[in-house]
């Protein structure tokens, strides 16, 4: 009888051991073919994203065309089969990992199969949805929707890798800026020939949210190059990585809690949970804001620019997206010191002003006023139903907030009434007391970062142009679309020095103490900005020894900080300056520290506490 158990015990044992076998094996099969599948489904949703570029940016010969349309054909294929292939060997993990929105996009691919197999004749009965199939614009578009879903899932798997966060954001930026510099030299996008080396400057000026720019847009560009110019000024000003991140948490759903962990860092978010209301609110704000501030702009320009409708909606929408991303760029002959807009109410100088305020506020900043106003809304609901409210959170407004308003509030006023002061009997001479004013309050904003300008900044007076580079250099506030050091660290600075003439120990500011860590980050931006700046500065006047000194200086101060003014000598720049601006700007947007970090690595403490001695600094 033991021996029979034994031997019964023994025969499951061999058959679960070779379920676990088969069972392993199709698992491994199936995790093998998926990975390859997604690899391929990844090529083509490039390969579509090219296509498209191709079919809408150049002219094309009929066989060209025809050519076109079978690698679209083929990309739908390959879509099609990642659809079906994944949806049958993982149901359940498919199910869970996707979203409604990629469900649409799935539905939409598939949906495309029917046209594909059908022809045209026995699909005369559906009327207008039968033509709505059969048309080619409605099949690449949802054929761009999946490939463009894809890629931002592409993103979030490259992010899985536990790739430093740092030399990602470095990556994306650059090839952004070179999808850009190729798009922006389609025939359909400008009307005339310009060179590589000044699309790539464009390109790098409108990602790194600049504005300087060696060719003059409105007489370059057509609607379809304004609209890729707004598209890289959009995505630079919001940044790469929040727009990916937002597509593919809210279209796929398919990330882990490292991407998720990493993604709330960015975009300062309590908690995961947080994280897709929070990215909502930052695009939902950017969109209402830039909505209402084209809104705003139309209202105040319109019928004083001798524009028709389609022309003014143009302009306002370009230059609110040019405005909240604090890019400078305009597409209106001259700029914004446009005779035509000098010479009005002066109302368009206000909202533009309004605009660029509140996208230099910065993101935690804005969450934080979300939070405030929920708060709010609570205690009142509370009140109302004739509950008593809870005891108000004594530091609603986060410490961050604070210092970032104060600073930006003081040096705000102090430039209004400096460049009023300096330049009412120079630029401003002859202008009535509003107008001053207006101009006065306008030309203390832009420097900032927006690089708008309305009065020739080569014409101030030396000490005006010191004031503006020192506004260049301090910017606007942290994970704004603002450039320079930022108000932040500007006010951690002071706040340390504060601390070290008082002879504290500590920097602290409305009964607060500042981190260590904050005001070593502080001091390290503070060096690289002098550093980078030294070295661009140098470089410039050895490669443009026939440039005035005066301007060189400002064009390295303002590429390298994120500004876009200049006192006219960027389209005078010989290939090897343009190229070293771009540097700048690079390295000016995505951060000299944040690009050291990502080619570094971070690197643990020694094991061993070394002993310490003081320097001599006095």
């Amino acid at each position: 009888m033991g021996l029979k158990r034994l031997d019964i015990r023994g025969r499951v044992r061999h058959a679960m051991k070779l379920w676990h076998h088969r069972t392993g094996w199709r698992v491994s099969a199936t995790r093998v073919t998926r990975h390859y599948l997604n690899g391929v489904t990844l090529l083509a949703s490039v390969v579509c994203v090219a296509l498209v570029v191709a079919y809408i940016g150049y002219e094309h010969e009929p066989k060209e065309l025809v050519v076109i349309r079978r690698l679209l054909r083929a990309v739908q294929w390959v879509f099609t089969a990642n659809i079906l292939i994944n949806t049958a060997l993982s149901w359940r993990r498919t199910v869970a990992e996707t979203r409604i929105v990629k469900w649409i996009v799935d539905v939409g691919v598939m949906v495309l199969l029917i046209p594909t197999l059908l022809p045209a004749p026995l699909l005369d009965w559906m009327g207008v949805v039968g033509d709505i199939l059969y048309d080619r614009r409605v099949q690449t578009v949802v054929l761009l929707a999946y490939a463009l879903t894809d890629l931002c899932w592409g993103v979030m798997q490259a992010l899985g890798k536990r790739t430093n966060p740092s030399l990602i954001l470095s990556v994306s930026f650059l090839i952004f800026i070179a999808i850009g510099s190729f798009l922006l030299m389609m025939p359909r996008c400008t009307l005339h020939p310009i060179s590589y080396i000044d699309s790539l400057f464009v390109a790098t000026s409108a990602v790194c949210i600049t504005g300087l720019t060696p060719v003059d847009v409105s007489a370059t560009f057509t609607p379809l190059g304004l609209l890729v110019l707004g598209v890289l000024i959009q995505v630079g000003g919001l940044g790469v990585m929040t727009v990916t991140s937002f597509f593919a948490l809210f279209f796929t759903g398919n990330t882990s809690i490292y991407n998720q962990l990493m993604i709330k860092d960015m975009i300062e978010s309590r908690t995961i949970n947080a994280l897709v209301p929070t990215l909502l609110y930052i695009l939902g704000f950017t969109l209402v804001i830039e909505v209402a501030g084209a809104a705003a702009v139309w209202l105040s320009i319109h019928g004083t620019l001798g524009m028709d409708t389609r022309g003014e909606v143009v302009f306002a929408l370009f230059h609110s997206v040019s405005a909240f991303c604090n890019a400078g760029f305009s597409n209106l002959p001259g700029g914004l010191s446009n005779p035509r807009l000098m010479n009005s109410d002066q109302s368009i100088y206000i909202v533009i002003s309004l605009i660029v305020i509140a996208g230099s506020i910065g993101f935690p900043i804005l969450v934080n006023f979300r939070d405030i106003v929920v708060d709010w809304l609570k205690r009142v609901r509370m009140r109302l139903a004739g509950i008593k409210p809870e005891m108000r959170n004594v530091h609603i407004y986060s410490l961050n907030t604070k210092v970032t308003l104060y600073t930006t509030t003081v040096i705000f006023v102090v430039s209004v009434l400096a460049f009023w002061l300096m330049e009412r009997h120079n630029t401003l001479e002859g202008l009535s007391r509003w107008v001053q004013w207006v101009q006065a309050v306008f030309n203390s904003t832009t420097p900032r970062s927006s690089g708008f300008t309305s009065v020739n900044p080569a014409s101030f007076l030396d000490v005006t142009l010191v004031m503006v580079m020192f506004q260049m250099w301090v910017g606007g506030a942290a994970q704004s679309t603002a450039g320079g050091i930022k108000v932040n660290t500007f006010a951690a600075l002071l706040l340390n020095l504060r601390a070290i003439v008082t002879g504290r120990e500590r920097a602290t500011v409305f009964n607060r103490r500042i981190t260590v860590g904050s005001i070593r980050r502080a001091n390290a931006v503070v060096t690289l900005s002098i550093v980078g700046f030294l070295l661009f500065t140098v470089t410039l006047l050895l490669l443009e020894p026939t440039l005035p000194a005066r301007s060189v200086i400002f064009e390295c101060v303002s590429g390298l900080f994120t500004v876009g003014s200049s006192l006219g000598i960027t389209p005078e720049l010989h290939a090897p300056a343009k190229g070293v601006l771009c540097a700048a700007m690079f390295l000016g947007r995505v951060g000299i520290i944040s690009l050291l970090v990502g080619i570094m690595g971070e690197r643990s403490n020694p094991p061993v506490r070394f002993p310490e001695e003081n320097l001599i600094i006095n």
